[in-house]
Parts: C-alpha cells; structure tokens; sequence
C-alpha cells in the first residue's frame, strides 16, 4: 500500500500480553504536512473518544479496545510490547495503531511532544499495568475485542483491514 506503513507482531512476554494475534501498524508521516487534521480524520473514520496529551512514563495496556494514537508535534522514543519489546522513534505526523493488549510507554520525548488518541467507537479504556492477577481475565477481554470496521487513517480501506481481518 504505502512504504511508510510499517508491522510489528509482538509475543506476550509473559508480564504485558500484547496480541498475538494482530500486529502494530505504524503510519509514517502520513500526517507530516497537516498534524492538525489528526483528531478530525480519527473521529471522521469512527475513532472517537479522542484526547490530546502525552504517553505515560510506564508500561500500560487497555485489555477492552484499541487505541491509535498520532503525533501531533514533536517527537518521542516509545517502547512497546513490554521490557524486551521494540523502541519506536515517532515524530509529528506519525502515527501508531495498537491493538488491545499491547503494551506502550514513552522512554523520552521533546518538550513539545504531544499525542491525540483515540478508541474504535469511542470506548473508554481501561488501564492495566504489569499485574499477574489480572492475566487471565485481561487475555479474555483482548481476545473478545472485535476488529473496527475502519481504518483510524484511511477509513474503508487501509493497511489495518488488510492486516487486521487477513
């Protein structure tokens, strides 16, 4: 499709679960030029529930949705898939589609870094953390999140419908 989209499937790691099953999709600069249209493209492809801010400085997942999240300005190291995951350098205009599961934290950033996300059909996430006692439940819930039925950039078609319903 476009050779800024990138895939990343990351195993459970026996602390953050991840999602075996759909992979990280990440859009290079696809916003590089228009960072402001972010929010209005998500919520015009039926991701809502949007915020502006940054990425916690710690391991999270969200066990009940997805989240997509698009660098409105400046630029971060982010790691996700837990401690032995992958480091991702993003920078205005990226964006990063995660699957329920996957875990994600910001290593560092610049001053002016900020995020906008946001959720399929607007759910609220939860938040999860490296819990053991959680586990079993938090599996169950990544495995019953339905795949949306839009790609948050593209909207009807795009890299997360190839990827995501195979």
């Amino acid at each position: 499709m476009n050779n800024g989209i990138q895939t990343i499937l990351l195993d459970d790691d026996g602390q953050i679960p991840n999602n075996q099953g759909l992979p990280v999709i990440i859009y290079k600069a696809v916003f590089k030029e228009q960072p402001g249209e972010i929010e209005a493209a998500f919520n015009r492809h039926k991701w809502t529930g949007s915020w502006t801010g940054g990425v916690y400085d710690y391991h999270h997942y969200h066990s009940n949705t997805h989240e997509v999240l698009g660098v409105k300005a400046g630029q971060a190291t982010v790691l996700i898939g837990g401690d032995q995951g992958e480091r991702l350098e993003i920078s205005q205009g990226d964006v990063i589609l995660l699957p329920a599961g996957t875990g994600h934290k910001k290593i560092e950033s610049s001053p002016d870094f900020e995020v906008v996300g946001a959720y399929p059909g607007g759910t609220s996430p939860n938040m999860k953390k490296k819990d053991p006692s959680d586990r079993v439940q938090a599996l169950a819930e990544i495995n019953n999140v339905s795949v949306p039925q839009m790609d948050p950039v593209y909207g009807e078609e795009g890299p997360m419908l190839a990827e995501w319903r195979g």
